[in-house]
């Protein structure tokens, strides 16, 4: 067995990032940019007013001045605030030249073409002056970033109407396995519902993936042969089941006349150590365990990385500290992830393992929030130590 840091390792080296394609702005959530995204336009683009009002020279206020016009949003006034004058002004609209601050309209008394000030405007009051959120040029979003909902609109802001972003990696899944059914279908005796695939196809496209169904296989040579030709044009192939070292464990037999070359099979770690590693032919191959939450955590911890690794991102799991709730004996030789719920207290992110861990309770791995993971003997854990956690 190798250690969940090599096998990490291994898996992210076999990839290159995949190529790139441009979207437009409003396509690009969750996307990862190619290309780092710089303002085509200034924001704001002239000095604007923050507030309704008045625009006027500070020096000329307290006082009555004339009103020689106004300013809406979008219809900016001509000509320039001389001594004595005021500009009718609406928030985003922009300043005229000649004037230093803004009167709001509560501190302004309008009688026909006079307004009286009745406070001191200070310069540069109430005024969002020419490029205060950015300027032409200025990076907008860096190469590498997963785009958000926020930044889709800051990028809009500065006039890119389309981005380069990473073409989303194909992921073929396929599941086997003789006793498994679809959810609804007829079950024979013995049976059970196939459910890993449904968690794994959302994790991939949560994570920036595509994903080409490949359904559920029989336990049969043939049929499991054919993932070579399905899964063409793939980035990545994840198998569910077939990869412990019983009898009708077939992937690594079925698969070996169609070009697989292992890399590694077993890795010290609690779920899921039966988990294989190599490529099919030219494209790299996962295949996860059948224990659908053995194949649940094995894909955040190795298809998460993969996925991260052909975006030409962050190939990282996401780890924090949290103090214990209850403690923890010894452990052995593998790495553990213990599925857990967190809580806050006191301003501090506090974590409890579930009394049973068996992994084939998926109701406990849906009521987690954590992981919590313990590295290979690892001695007893004291209630109030801290921990390292996967936030799930």
């Amino acid at each position: 067995m190798i250690s969940v840091a090599e096998a990490t390792q291994r898996i992210v080296s076999a990839f290159a990032v995949v190529d790139s394609e441009t979207v437009a702005v409003g396509d690009a959530d969750g996307r990862v940019l190619a290309e780092t995204v710089h303002a085509r336009m200034t924001q704001p683009p002239a000095p604007m007013s923050s507030m309704d009002g008045y625009a006027v020279r500070a020096a000329d206020t307290p006082g009555t001045l004339k009103s020689v016009g106004s300013a809406p949003a979008g219809h900016p006034y001509l000509g320039s605030v001389n001594r004595g004058e005021a500009v009718r002004i609406f928030t985003g609209g922009v300043v005229p030249t000649g004037a230093d601050a803004i009167v709001i309209q509560e501190d302004a008394e309008a009688n026909g073409a006079l307004v009286t000030m009745k406070v001191a405007a200070k310069p540069g009051k109430h005024i969002r002056a020419a490029g205060m959120d950015f300027r032409e040029g200025d990076v907008l979003a860096p190469m590498g970033k997963r785009l958000t909902p926020r930044d889709l609109s800051l990028i809009a802001a500065g006039d890119v109407a389309k981005v380069v972003v990473s073409r989303k990696p194909l992921v073929a899944i396929a599941a086997t396995g003789d006793e498994l059914s679809a959810p609804g279908e007829k079950r024979e005796a013995g049976g059970i519902v196939a459910s890993s695939g449904y968690g794994l196809k959302a994790m991939i496209e949560n994570w920036g993936g595509s994903v080409r169904d490949l359904g559920i296989l029989p336990d049969r040579i043939e049929a499991i042969q054919g993932i070579a030709q399905h899964a063409a044009g793939a980035d990545l192939v994840v198998t569910l089941g077939g990869a412990s070292v019983g009898d009708h464990d077939l992937i690594q037999k079925a698969l070996g006349s169609k070009g697989f070359a292992l890399d590694f099979w077993k890795i010290a770690m609690r779920p899921g150590k039966p988990l294989i590693f190599g490529r099919l032919a030219d494209i790299p191959l996962i295949g996860l365990p059948g224990n659908p939450v053995s194949a649940l955590v094995c894909a955040i911890l190795f298809v998460q990385p993969a996925i991260g690794a052909l975006l030409g991102g962050n190939t990282a799991v996401a780890t924090r500290a949290a103090r214990l709730i209850g403690a923890l004996t010894a452990n052995d030789n593998r790495q553990d992830y213990l599925r857990a719920e967190t809580f806050l207290k006191d301003g501090e992110l506090w974590v409890r393992a579930f009394d049973v861990q068996d992994s084939s309770m998926l109701s406990a791995l849906a009521r987690s929030d954590a992981l919590i993971v313990r590295p290979p003997l690892g001695p007893s854990v004291a209630e109030g130590a801290r921990v390292e956690i996967i936030p799930l």
